[in-house]
């Protein structure tokens, strides 16, 4: 079944056979290169010995030198290949796992850790393109030069090739085999840790401010330290397969290379030749063509490990996108009505959780304004990341369409502010973002900026204070075309007159800070008096808690 979800990964890649088969034939020219030179090289070294004409000898070391040069052409152009190829496959499947995801059920990306949605959609892409270079062009390439070299040692002595053939499947069979457990060890065991030790840390460097004065600072960095010594130990478990692996492969070329060698001096009787001698010649090829054919079973632990990196992130990724797979004849969103936002008995919660709020009714037109009030763990988050269609109410019914959600921990780029502001709309110029900044207060902030709205935010959220994050996050959500916007906390890192000012604006029509028509609702702890609004829901702990 891992395998299956291997196969059913690998086509997002969208590989084109025509460019895999370029990178292999690139390969084995290569190690066909390398191969052919220890053969022309025995002959030249001891056809010398024997002190011939020097022209018999020009062709040889002609050769020579052309086959050592075409090897390392040949390896730049596989590495090009093979490189472009996975790069193309990459790409092509983020792509696709973002479309789908985007187009697909939002609570399957929702309801995971950030630390693990992070994996799935980084690295465990990454490790799957990976297959290509470690793992598919370099098992092709093995098995042709393995074949060929046990069939050239064959045309000299059938004793040696039989030796070589025996010590190529330890160094190309069980080295791999080994390799592969070591591989899943580390990897089954390893990337839970490494996921919870991500999202710990990611956690803590994030919110440690919050943290500390909550008093939960010192749990969360003793989280992140089991984490990452549960990642220590799995590692120290799969070195043991993995020290055998790497011994598989010098035992096997000295076994190969002693097997040779005692056939090819007569201990275990006549070896070739018509009258039953080993010739000088035909004895140096023996012993130093095994030395080339095993360079191609070098790559093999590799790719056995790259596969079994590959099968388990294969299957990470297809259990995420199976879970955004909408159930047959329902659809992907609320059914739309424009800025209508309508809420029936809605009680909110996470999938397989009990229900985090009581029952809501909220029945907002085109241009209202609401606000949730309440303290913190009651569900307001949750609440609002229900009405974005992000998660499924536990019950009742939910109406909404082209919402967006104004996330509290949504994330800021190291990139230039401009592009963090395209995020929400691609098409901002720098007019229109200038004057969303200026709209939520940081017109001369900007303006004494280097470079404006195209300054770099070094490090992301880092470069910038918690109040100018909140800020310019709120720009995004107001350069949005969404006629719907759900903001969580808002005005969190304010100052009181600052936030309340704010907070006044988005919830009155007549501001100009928010389009009339649009409807606002947002989150907060505390709802300043005089703020206008439609509607004010104030939540309290479930019954059932």
């Amino acid at each position: 079944m891992m395998f299956g979800d291997l196969g059913r990964a690998s086509r997002l890649l969208e590989l084109q056979p025509k460019r895999v088969a370029l990178s292999v034939a690139a390969g084995v020219a290569t190690l066909g290169s390398a191969l052919t030179l220890a053969a022309v090289s025995a002959w030249l070294i001891t056809r010398a010995w024997q002190m011939p004409p020097v022209l018999d000898l020009t062709v040889a070391v002609v050769a020579v030198r052309a086959l050592g040069i075409s090897r390392g052409v040949f390896r730049y152009l596989e590495r090009l290949s093979t490189h472009d190829t996975a790069l193309r496959g990459t790409t092509s499947a983020r792509t696709r796992l973002y479309e789908r995801l985007a187009n697909g059920r939002p609570s399957a990306a929702a309801a995971l850790r950030r630390g693990d949605l992070m994996t799935r959609t980084g690295s465990d892409v990454d490790v799957l393109g990976d297959v290509v270079i470690k793992a598919i062009v370099p098992i092709l390439v093995s098995v042709v030069l393995m074949v060929s070299a046990v069939a050239l040692l064959a045309l000299v002595s059938l004793s040696a090739a039989s030796i070589l053939l025996a010590a190529l499947l330890v160094a190309g069979v069980l080295a791999p085999v080994l390799s592969a457990k070591s591989a899943s060890i580390a990897e089954s065991e390893g990337v839970r840790s490494r996921a919870h030790f991500a999202e710990a840390a990611v956690r803590a460097l994030d919110h440690g401010a919050e943290l500390r004065v909550a008093g939960r600072l010192e749990e969360t960095l003793a989280e992140a330290s089991a984490a990452n010594r549960r990642t220590v130990t799995a590692r120290d478990r799969a070195a043991i397969p993995g020290a055998f692996a790497d011994a598989a492969l010098p035992l096997s070329i000295g076994a190969a290379v002693l097997g040779s060698l005692l056939v090819g001096i007569g201990l275990y009787g006549p070896a070739g030749g018509t009258d039953g001698a080993m010739t000088p010649m035909a004895l140096a090829i023996i012993v130093l063509v095994p030395l080339a054919a095993f360079e191609a079973t070098s790559a093999l632990p590799g790719a056995a490990v790259a596969l079994t990196r590959a099968r388990l992130s294969a299957a990470r990724i297809m259990a995420l996108l199976d879970d955004a797979e909408a159930p047959e004849g329902t659809p992907v969103w609320p059914t739309p009505h424009g800025a209508h936002l309508r809420a029936v008995g809605m009680r909110c919660g996470w999938p397989g959780a009990p229900a985090a709020t009581s029952a809501v009714d909220i029945d907002l037109a085109a241009g209202g304004r609401s606000a949730i009030v309440g303290p913190s763990g009651v569900g307001k988050t949750t609440l609002l990341m229900t009405l974005a269609g992000l998660l499924p109410p536990v019950a009742g019914t939910v109406e909404t369409g082209g919402a967006v959600f104004f996330a509290e921990d949504a994330h800021l780029f190291e990139t230039s502010i401009l592009e963090n502001l395209r995020v929400a709309r691609g098409d901002i110029d720098q007019g229109e973002a200038e004057r969303a900044l200026a709209q939520v207060g940081l017109g001369e902030w900007c303006d004494g900026l280097p470079d404006g709205v195209d300054t770099t935010l070094i490090g992301g959220a880092a470069a910038v204070s918690g109040g100018q994050r909140r800020r310019i996050l709120l720009a995004r959500a107001l350069l949005s075309k969404a006629p719907i916007l759900l903001l969580d906390e808002p005005t969190e890192h304010l100052d009181d007159a600052g936030g309340a000012l704010l907070l006044r604006a988005l919830l009155d029509p007549g501001s100009g800070l928010v389009d009339p028509a649009r409807t606002v609702v947002l989150v907060t702890h505390q709802l300043p008096e005089g703020t206008p609004a439609d509607l004010v829901l104030r939540m309290q702990n479930s019954p059932e808690e």
